[in-house]
C-alpha cells in the first residue's frame, strides 16, 4: 500500500500485518476524528485526522529505525515491525474532538490507557501477532530505546505532529527539521541520544515546540471552543443526571447514559465495540439537535459551537478571586435570564501552563564527540537555568458574548 502524505510524500505500507491494520475498522476510524478538534476555529486549514497522523509518525519511526540499524544498533526485522505497529496504533485510543474530550466518555482511562485496551483487541484478533508491539508500547521489552521512539521528548509522535500540524495550520514557527533530527539519532547503552552536531537543531525543535503551544495548541480563541465544547457536555451529563432524554445517536446515548471506567469496560465486553464506533460525526450531529431543544442554557450552549460564537477570552494576570467569580456569574444570569447555578457554564476560569524543557521527565541526552553523554541543559546557550524545569502559566476567564 502506498499512500500520498502531502507532509512527507510518498509512504509505504508494507504489505502484510501492516497493512491488514490499515486496513482495519479501528484504524480507519481515526479518518472520522479531526487532530486538532476546535483548533480548526482558529486555523481553518487544520482539519486534518489522527489517521494522516498515525501514517506520518509510522513513515518517521520507518526512517528512524533505518537510521539507527545502519549505525549498527541491533534492530532485528521483528523488533523493527513491532516497533512500527506500537507506533501506528498509538492513536487508536482517541475519542472525539481528540485531547479536547478526554476523559467526558470514559473516566479514569487515557487515550494511551484506551490504545492498549483497543491494541489488545487487535491482538486478539491477529492470533497473537501484537505481543511484541504492545510490549515496546508499555515499555516492558528489554530494549528501552525502542519505546522513547513511540513516547519521550523526542519520539516520532512529536516530530510528525508539530511538522503536520504547522503545516495544516501555517504557521511556520512549526517546521521543526524532523528529517534531520532522525538522522542525528543514536542509541547509548539502551537510551536514545542525539550525536553532537545535532544540538542547534533540537533547540530550534524545542522553540518551535513551545511556539506551536502558545500559537497553535493554547491560542486563546482555540480554548475558548474546547471550553464551549466541555460546557456542552457538562451540561448534558447534568440533564440526563435529571432523568431528561436528549436526542443523540444510539452510540452517544451509550456513553451519556452509562458511567464508562476500566470495572465497566471489563464487565461489558460491549463497551469497547461503542467506542470503535464514537466519532467525532456523533458529536456534531447531536450539537445540532441540541441547539434546537427546549432546554435554553444547553441550546445555547449547542449553538454557539455551532455557529462559532465562541466565548469571549480575558486574560488575567492572576488566578480569578471567589468574589470577583462570583460576581460575574450573577450578572451573566440576569442578563441571560438563567439561575446564577446555571451561569458556571458561561463563566469559566483557566490556568494553563507549558514548560521548554523538564529535566525530571525522559530527558534528551547529547551524545558527545569523545563518547560520554550530557543532558542537552547541561550546555545548551538556549535552555539557561531560567528556562529549564519552569512552568510558562496564563489565566483566563471565557465569558459568554453579550454582543449578537
Amino acid at each position: 500500500m502506498i499512500i500520498n502524505d502531502p507532509v512527507h510524500g510518498f509512504i509505504e505500507i508494507p504489505k502484510g500485518i501492516l497493512t491488514s491494520l490499515v486496513k482495519h475498522p479501528i484504524f480507519v476510524r481515526l479518518n472520522r476524528i479531526e487532530q486538532l478538534g476546535p483548533t480548526s476555529y482558529v486555523y481553518p486549514g487544520g482539519r486534518h485526522t489522527r489517521f494522516s497522523h498515525s501514517i506520518g509518525a509510522f513513515h518517521l519511526i520507518s526512517e528512524a529505525l533505518t537510521i539507527l540499524q545502519r549505525k549498527g544498533c541491533a534492530i532485528t526485522p521483528t523488533e523493527a515491525e513491532g516497533a512500527k505497529i506500537a507506533m501506528l496504533l498509538h492513536d487508536i485510543g482517541h475519542g472525539p474532538m481528540s485531547h479536547t474530550l478526554e476523559g467526558c466518555f470514559v473516566h479514569g482511562l487515557t487515550h494511551e490507557d484506551m490504545t492498549l485496551l483497543l491494541m489488545q483487541q487487535l491482538d486478539r484478533e491477529f492470533d497473537g501477532q501484537l505481543q511484541l508491539a504492545i510490549s515496546i508500547f508499555t515499555d516492558t521489552y528489554p530494549k528501552h530505546f525502542l519505546h522513547e521512539l513511540i513516547c519521550s521528548q523526542l519520539d516520532m509522535d512529536r516530530l510528525d505532529y508539530l511538522c503536520r500540524d504547522s503545516f495544516f495550520a501555517g504557521v511556520r514557527e512549526g517546521n521543526i527539521g524532523a528529517e534531520r533530527i532522525i538522522k542525528m539519532l543514536n542509541v547509548n547503552a539502551d537510551r536514545l541520544v542525539v550525536e553532537q552536531k545535532g544540538i542547534y537543531t533540537i533547540e530550534n525543535y524545542l522553540m518551535a515546540r513551545r511556539l506551536m503551544y502558545w500559537q497553535v495548541y493554547l491560542h486563546k480563541t482555540a480554548l475558548a471552543a474546547q471550553q464551549v465544547l466541555l460546557a456542552v457536555l457538562q451540561r448534558a451529563d447534568e440533564l440526563i443526571a435529571q432523568r431528561q432524554r436528549l436526542p443523540a445517536s444510539a452510540t452517544l446515548q451509550y456513553f451519556l447514559h452509562n458511567t464508562i471506567d476500566r470495572a465497566y469496560i471489563q464487565a461489558h465486553p460491549e463497551a469497547l465495540a461503542n467506542y470503535i464506533l464514537l466519532d467525532d460525526s456523533d458529536l456534531l450531529s447531536a450539537l445540532k439537535q441540541w441547539m434546537q431543544g427546549s432546554d435554553k442554557v444547553l441550546a445555547l450552549l449547542a449553538a454557539n459551537y455551532i455557529n462559532r460564537r465562541l466565548f469571549r477570552a480575558k486574560e488575567l494576570t492572576a488566578p480569578l478571586a471567589d468574589d470577583a467569580l462570583h460576581s460575574l456569574r450573577t450578572d451573566m444570569a440576569a442578563h441571560l435570564g438563567i439561575t446564577p447555578s446555571e451561569a458556571r457554564y458561561f463563566v469559566r476560569p483557566l490556568r494553563v501552563s507549558q514548560m521548554l524543557y523538564s529535566t525530571s521527565d525522559d530527558h534528551i541526552t547529547i551524545l558527545m564527540k569523545d563518547g560520554t553523554v550530557r543532558d542537552i541543559s547541561d550546555f545548551s546557550e538556549l535552555l539557561h537555568s531560567e528556562m529549564v524545569d519552569r512552568r510558562s502559566e496564563r489565566h483566563y476567564v471565557f465569558l459568554q458574548r453579550k454582543d449578537n
